[in-house]
């Protein structure tokens, strides 16, 4: 299968959805869309639309949850980080040592921040909601302002809903 990116105007920047018919495979902050000749997204899969669908619905604050394929590539121990991370509530956040602990391998708080380092879905997979202890704001790959624009985004999102 072809490996095909599609883009996506955030309010926080430029997106790149990348993956095939079988699912999203990365969703990365990129500085510039490619050009005519560099791309390569002239028939998008369905994974790829809907994407860029439920995020558009996720920066309007009519989703909370993103219900999407996603094809993933990655040790079985990344592969369950990043399934601990997609448990993480809209509006709250968790620490590394938390995550490890929910997995049953308290020692193993520096390997979950690797994995989460190597996270390709951002938002997707909510690495932005892993903050360090005492809820400092640490690493995010789109820069920590993203990082907090996207924790501030969710939590007023949940405000109105509480209202």
């Amino acid at each position: 299968m072809t490996k095909t990116s599609i883009f996506f105007d955030s309010p926080l920047g430029l997106l790149e959805i990348a993956g095939t018919e079988r699912g999203v495979e990365a969703v990365n902050f990129v500085e510039r869309r490619p050009s005519a000749g560099e791309s390569n997204s002239n028939h998008a899969p369905a994974p790829l639309v809907e994407c860029r669908r439920q995020l558009d619905e996720y920066f309007r604050g009519r989703r909370t949850e993103f219900d999407l394929p996603l094809d993933l590539s990655g040790t079985p121990f990344q592969k369950e980080v990043w399934r601990r991370l997609r448990l993480v509530p809209f509006g709250e956040t968790t620490s590394y040592g938390a995550i490890a602990h929910a997995m049953k391998r308290p020692k193993a708080a520096r390997a979950v921040g690797g994995a989460n380092h190597r996270n390709p879905i951002s938002i997707i997979i909510p690495c932005h909601r892993v903050v360090g202890n005492g809820g400092s704001l640490v690493g995010y790959g789109g820069g920590l302002w993203r990082k907090e624009r996207l924790l501030d985004h969710e939590r007023t999102i949940l405000s109105h809903l509480e209202q």
